[in-house]
Protein backbone atom coordinates (compact mmCIF):
# COMPACT_ATOMS: atom_id res chain seq x y z
CA UNK A 1 0.00 0.00 0.00
CA UNK A 2 3.11 2.24 0.87
CA UNK A 3 4.04 1.36 -2.89
CA UNK A 4 1.31 3.18 -3.88
CA UNK A 5 1.15 6.11 -1.51
CA UNK A 6 0.53 10.14 -3.09
CA UNK A 7 3.65 10.92 -1.30
CA UNK A 8 6.12 10.08 -4.06
CA UNK A 9 9.49 10.34 -1.45
CA UNK A 10 7.11 7.33 0.68
CA UNK A 11 6.18 5.32 -2.49
CA UNK A 12 10.09 4.98 -3.62
CA UNK A 13 11.34 3.84 -0.07
CA UNK A 14 8.48 1.12 0.49
CA UNK A 15 9.14 -0.08 -3.38
CA UNK A 16 12.15 -0.27 -2.74
CA UNK A 17 12.47 -2.77 0.42
CA UNK A 18 10.07 -4.65 -1.28
CA UNK A 19 12.05 -4.94 -4.50
CA UNK A 20 14.83 -6.32 -1.34
CA UNK A 21 12.65 -9.82 -1.21
CA UNK A 22 13.02 -12.49 -3.37
CA UNK A 23 10.37 -13.30 -5.86
CA UNK A 24 9.18 -16.71 -4.57
CA UNK A 25 8.01 -14.76 -1.49
CA UNK A 26 5.88 -12.78 -3.51
CA UNK A 27 5.11 -15.77 -5.92
CA UNK A 28 3.68 -17.67 -2.91
CA UNK A 29 1.82 -14.58 -1.76
CA UNK A 30 -0.15 -14.63 -5.17
CA UNK A 31 -1.21 -17.69 -4.92
CA UNK A 32 -2.71 -17.47 -0.98
CA UNK A 33 -6.32 -16.16 -1.02
CA UNK A 34 -6.69 -12.25 0.45
CA UNK A 35 -9.05 -13.12 3.37
CA UNK A 36 -5.83 -15.27 4.69
CA UNK A 37 -3.61 -12.10 4.16
CA UNK A 38 -2.12 -13.41 1.28
CA UNK A 39 -2.86 -11.85 -2.09
CA UNK A 40 -4.62 -8.04 -2.30
CA UNK A 41 -4.99 -6.06 -4.90
CA UNK A 42 -2.30 -3.71 -3.94
CA UNK A 43 0.23 -6.65 -4.31
CA UNK A 44 -0.62 -7.84 -7.70
CA UNK A 45 -0.30 -4.13 -9.36
CA UNK A 46 2.77 -3.93 -7.09
CA UNK A 47 4.15 -7.26 -8.88
CA UNK A 48 2.64 -6.18 -12.18
CA UNK A 49 4.32 -3.04 -12.30
CA UNK A 50 7.62 -4.05 -10.75
CA UNK A 51 7.94 -7.66 -11.41
CA UNK A 52 6.43 -8.79 -14.72
CA UNK A 53 9.79 -9.62 -16.23
CA UNK A 54 10.82 -12.37 -13.06
CA UNK A 55 10.90 -16.22 -13.67
CA UNK A 56 7.14 -17.04 -13.35
CA UNK A 57 5.62 -14.10 -12.20
CA UNK A 58 3.42 -13.19 -15.51
CA UNK A 59 2.45 -16.40 -15.48
CA UNK A 60 1.42 -16.03 -11.85
CA UNK A 61 -0.80 -12.73 -12.80
CA UNK A 62 -2.28 -14.14 -15.79
CA UNK A 63 -4.37 -16.06 -12.76
CA UNK A 64 -5.55 -13.03 -11.20
CA UNK A 65 -8.65 -12.22 -12.57
CA UNK A 66 -7.95 -8.81 -11.03
CA UNK A 67 -5.00 -8.22 -12.28
CA UNK A 68 -5.20 -4.83 -14.85
CA UNK A 69 -5.01 -6.41 -18.15
CA UNK A 70 -2.71 -3.64 -19.56
CA UNK A 71 -0.02 -3.97 -17.36
CA UNK A 72 0.20 -7.90 -18.04
CA UNK A 73 0.16 -7.18 -21.55
CA UNK A 74 3.74 -6.27 -21.88
CA UNK A 75 4.26 -9.61 -20.81
CA UNK A 76 1.48 -11.57 -22.48
CA UNK A 77 3.96 -12.57 -25.43
CA UNK A 78 6.13 -15.04 -22.97
CA UNK A 79 3.26 -16.69 -20.90
CA UNK A 80 2.51 -20.48 -21.49
CA UNK A 81 -0.43 -22.44 -23.21
CA UNK A 82 -1.82 -23.14 -19.85
CA UNK A 83 -1.79 -19.56 -18.56
CA UNK A 84 -3.44 -18.29 -21.92
CA UNK A 85 -6.28 -20.33 -21.58
CA UNK A 86 -6.85 -19.49 -17.90
CA UNK A 87 -6.95 -15.63 -19.37
CA UNK A 88 -9.79 -17.34 -22.03
CA UNK A 89 -11.81 -18.71 -19.66
CA UNK A 90 -12.52 -15.29 -18.32
CA UNK A 91 -13.51 -13.71 -21.33
CA UNK A 92 -14.93 -11.06 -19.65
CA UNK A 93 -11.59 -9.89 -18.25
CA UNK A 94 -10.21 -10.41 -21.90
CA UNK A 95 -12.54 -8.20 -23.79
CA UNK A 96 -12.14 -5.21 -21.91
CA UNK A 97 -8.23 -5.47 -22.14
CA UNK A 98 -7.76 -5.15 -26.12
CA UNK A 99 -3.97 -3.83 -25.47
CA UNK A 100 -3.50 -7.78 -23.76
CA UNK A 101 -5.81 -9.64 -26.05
CA UNK A 102 -3.67 -8.25 -29.23
CA UNK A 103 -0.19 -8.92 -26.85
CA UNK A 104 -1.24 -12.64 -26.13
CA UNK A 105 -2.09 -12.60 -30.09
CA UNK A 106 1.97 -12.62 -30.50
CA UNK A 107 2.45 -15.72 -28.37
CA UNK A 108 4.16 -18.43 -29.60
CA UNK A 109 2.90 -20.79 -27.15
CA UNK A 110 -0.53 -20.36 -28.52
CA UNK A 111 -2.27 -23.71 -29.69
CA UNK A 112 -4.22 -23.30 -33.23
CA UNK A 113 -7.60 -22.59 -31.49
CA UNK A 114 -6.48 -20.19 -29.16
CA UNK A 115 -4.70 -18.34 -32.21
CA UNK A 116 -8.35 -18.43 -33.97
CA UNK A 117 -9.91 -16.95 -30.25
CA UNK A 118 -7.70 -14.32 -30.25
CA UNK A 119 -7.78 -12.90 -33.53
CA UNK A 120 -11.78 -13.17 -33.85
CA UNK A 121 -11.73 -11.19 -30.92
CA UNK A 122 -10.03 -8.35 -32.40
CA UNK A 123 -12.07 -8.74 -35.73
CA UNK A 124 -13.99 -5.60 -35.91
CA UNK A 125 -16.59 -6.72 -38.93
CA UNK A 126 -19.82 -6.81 -37.53
CA UNK A 127 -22.01 -10.37 -37.81
CA UNK A 128 -23.93 -10.68 -41.00
CA UNK A 129 -27.98 -10.98 -40.14
CA UNK A 130 -28.26 -13.91 -42.14
CA UNK A 131 -25.72 -15.52 -39.76
CA UNK A 132 -28.30 -14.46 -36.38
CA UNK A 133 -31.59 -14.33 -38.20
CA UNK A 134 -32.49 -17.95 -37.76
CA UNK A 135 -31.08 -18.44 -33.62
CA UNK A 136 -32.87 -15.05 -33.24
CA UNK A 137 -36.32 -16.55 -34.55
CA UNK A 138 -35.95 -19.32 -32.37
CA UNK A 139 -35.24 -16.89 -29.34
CA UNK A 140 -37.57 -14.01 -29.76
CA UNK A 141 -40.86 -14.65 -31.32
CA UNK A 142 -42.07 -10.83 -31.26
CA UNK A 143 -40.96 -9.65 -34.87
CA UNK A 144 -40.23 -6.21 -33.78
CA UNK A 145 -38.00 -7.27 -31.03
CA UNK A 146 -36.51 -9.45 -33.01
CA UNK A 147 -35.55 -7.03 -35.72
CA UNK A 148 -34.00 -4.95 -32.98
CA UNK A 149 -31.95 -7.45 -31.44
CA UNK A 150 -30.74 -8.00 -35.43
CA UNK A 151 -30.61 -4.89 -36.22
CA UNK A 152 -27.91 -3.77 -32.92
CA UNK A 153 -26.14 -6.98 -33.51
CA UNK A 154 -25.30 -6.16 -37.07
CA UNK A 155 -23.15 -3.38 -36.01
CA UNK A 156 -21.46 -4.85 -33.07
CA UNK A 157 -17.89 -5.90 -33.54
CA UNK A 158 -16.92 -9.20 -31.75
CA UNK A 159 -15.70 -8.06 -28.37
CA UNK A 160 -18.94 -6.02 -28.20
CA UNK A 161 -21.07 -9.46 -28.66
CA UNK A 162 -18.72 -11.22 -26.68
CA UNK A 163 -19.35 -8.46 -23.83
CA UNK A 164 -23.29 -8.76 -24.93
CA UNK A 165 -22.96 -12.24 -24.89
CA UNK A 166 -21.68 -12.36 -20.93
CA UNK A 167 -23.95 -9.59 -19.82
CA UNK A 168 -27.67 -9.73 -21.84
CA UNK A 169 -30.61 -11.45 -21.45
CA UNK A 170 -31.92 -14.67 -22.49
CA UNK A 171 -32.78 -13.69 -26.09
CA UNK A 172 -29.36 -12.06 -26.54
CA UNK A 173 -27.97 -15.40 -25.31
CA UNK A 174 -29.99 -18.01 -27.58
CA UNK A 175 -28.90 -15.77 -30.73
CA UNK A 176 -25.34 -15.52 -29.70
CA UNK A 177 -24.78 -19.49 -29.52
CA UNK A 178 -24.95 -19.34 -32.95
CA UNK A 179 -22.96 -16.55 -33.83
CA UNK A 180 -20.45 -17.51 -36.35
CA UNK A 181 -17.27 -16.67 -33.92
CA UNK A 182 -16.08 -19.37 -31.22
CA UNK A 183 -15.29 -16.89 -29.06
CA UNK A 184 -18.47 -15.44 -28.92
CA UNK A 185 -20.05 -18.79 -28.38
CA UNK A 186 -17.87 -18.95 -25.49
CA UNK A 187 -18.72 -16.45 -24.38
CA UNK A 188 -22.60 -17.44 -23.87
CA UNK A 189 -21.66 -20.44 -22.04
CA UNK A 190 -19.08 -18.32 -19.51
CA UNK A 191 -22.17 -15.92 -18.55
CA UNK A 192 -23.09 -15.75 -14.97
CA UNK A 193 -26.52 -15.24 -15.87
CA UNK A 194 -27.21 -18.37 -18.01
CA UNK A 195 -29.70 -20.67 -16.62
CA UNK A 196 -30.54 -24.50 -16.05
CA UNK A 197 -32.64 -24.49 -18.68
CA UNK A 198 -30.44 -22.62 -21.51
CA UNK A 199 -28.24 -24.95 -21.02
CA UNK A 200 -30.84 -28.23 -21.46
CA UNK A 201 -31.65 -26.36 -24.38
CA UNK A 202 -28.50 -25.56 -25.71
CA UNK A 203 -27.58 -29.41 -25.06
CA UNK A 204 -30.55 -30.76 -27.15
CA UNK A 205 -29.52 -28.35 -30.04
CA UNK A 206 -28.60 -30.62 -32.97
CA UNK A 207 -27.99 -26.98 -35.26
CA UNK A 208 -25.36 -26.06 -32.61
CA UNK A 209 -21.33 -26.70 -33.40
CA UNK A 210 -19.72 -29.74 -32.61
CA UNK A 211 -17.53 -27.06 -30.36
CA UNK A 212 -20.55 -25.69 -27.95
CA UNK A 213 -21.84 -29.07 -27.28
CA UNK A 214 -18.02 -30.35 -26.24
CA UNK A 215 -17.49 -27.34 -23.64
CA UNK A 216 -20.93 -27.99 -22.30
CA UNK A 217 -20.11 -31.92 -21.79
CA UNK A 218 -16.56 -31.00 -20.21
CA UNK A 219 -18.29 -28.13 -17.79
CA UNK A 220 -18.45 -30.14 -14.49
CA UNK A 221 -21.20 -27.21 -13.45
CA UNK A 222 -22.98 -28.11 -17.09
CA UNK A 223 -23.34 -31.84 -16.52
CA UNK A 224 -24.60 -31.82 -13.09
CA UNK A 225 -27.64 -31.61 -14.25
CA UNK A 226 -29.20 -34.92 -15.59
CA UNK A 227 -31.31 -33.11 -17.99
CA UNK A 228 -28.52 -31.78 -20.04
CA UNK A 229 -26.71 -34.96 -19.87
CA UNK A 230 -29.84 -36.56 -21.29
CA UNK A 231 -29.96 -34.07 -24.02
CA UNK A 232 -26.51 -34.74 -24.85
CA UNK A 233 -26.65 -38.17 -25.38
CA UNK A 234 -29.54 -37.92 -27.14
CA UNK A 235 -28.35 -35.25 -29.76
CA UNK A 236 -26.60 -36.57 -32.67
CA UNK A 237 -24.25 -33.72 -33.10
CA UNK A 238 -22.73 -34.12 -29.94
CA UNK A 239 -18.62 -35.71 -29.77
CA UNK A 240 -18.77 -39.09 -29.37
CA UNK A 241 -15.99 -38.60 -27.17
CA UNK A 242 -18.28 -36.62 -24.74
CA UNK A 243 -21.06 -39.16 -25.49
CA UNK A 244 -19.21 -42.02 -24.90
CA UNK A 245 -17.60 -40.89 -21.37
CA UNK A 246 -21.09 -39.53 -19.66
CA UNK A 247 -23.05 -42.82 -21.01
CA UNK A 248 -22.20 -44.96 -17.86
CA UNK A 249 -24.38 -42.15 -16.08
CA UNK A 250 -27.62 -42.68 -17.79
CA UNK A 251 -30.20 -44.29 -15.90
CA UNK A 252 -31.63 -47.81 -17.15
CA UNK A 253 -34.95 -46.21 -18.66
CA UNK A 254 -33.28 -43.61 -20.62
CA UNK A 255 -30.07 -45.82 -21.92
CA UNK A 256 -32.81 -48.34 -22.82
CA UNK A 257 -34.60 -45.48 -25.15
CA UNK A 258 -31.30 -44.82 -26.18
CA UNK A 259 -30.59 -48.57 -28.02
CA UNK A 260 -33.73 -47.76 -30.31
CA UNK A 261 -32.29 -43.82 -31.12
CA UNK A 262 -31.54 -44.25 -34.67
CA UNK A 263 -30.48 -40.76 -34.91
CA UNK A 264 -27.74 -41.00 -32.87
CA UNK A 265 -24.20 -42.43 -33.89
CA UNK A 266 -24.11 -46.21 -34.83
CA UNK A 267 -20.87 -46.56 -32.58
CA UNK A 268 -22.63 -44.86 -29.58
CA UNK A 269 -26.26 -47.31 -29.94
CA UNK A 270 -23.82 -50.29 -30.13
CA UNK A 271 -22.14 -49.26 -27.16
CA UNK A 272 -25.41 -48.06 -25.61
CA UNK A 273 -26.48 -52.10 -26.09
CA UNK A 274 -23.42 -53.30 -24.85
CA UNK A 275 -23.86 -51.62 -21.36
CA UNK A 276 -27.67 -52.38 -20.95
CA UNK A 277 -26.79 -56.09 -21.73
CA UNK A 278 -23.54 -55.88 -19.06
CA UNK A 279 -26.23 -54.18 -16.53
CA UNK A 280 -28.56 -57.07 -16.44
CA UNK A 281 -25.82 -59.66 -16.17
CA UNK A 282 -24.78 -57.76 -13.21
CA UNK A 283 -28.56 -57.70 -11.93
CA UNK A 284 -29.34 -61.51 -13.00
CA UNK A 285 -25.92 -62.22 -11.15
CA UNK A 286 -26.74 -60.86 -7.56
Amino acid sequence: MLAQDADEQVAQRAAGGLLTQPVETFLAALERPAASGGCSLQLVIFCAKYLLEKPGMADALARKPECPGELLAPAASRLNATSVQTLLENLDHLSAAPALAAALATSTSLTAEQRQQLQELQQDAPASLAELEEAAAVAESDRAKRQTLLQRLSRMRVVERVQLALKGNREERMTLIRDPCKVVQRAVLQSSRITDREVEAFAAMANLSDEVLRLIGRNRNFIKNYAVVRNLMNNPKTPLEISLHLLPTLTAKDLKMLTSNKNIPDTLRAMAIRLQRQRKEVRQGS
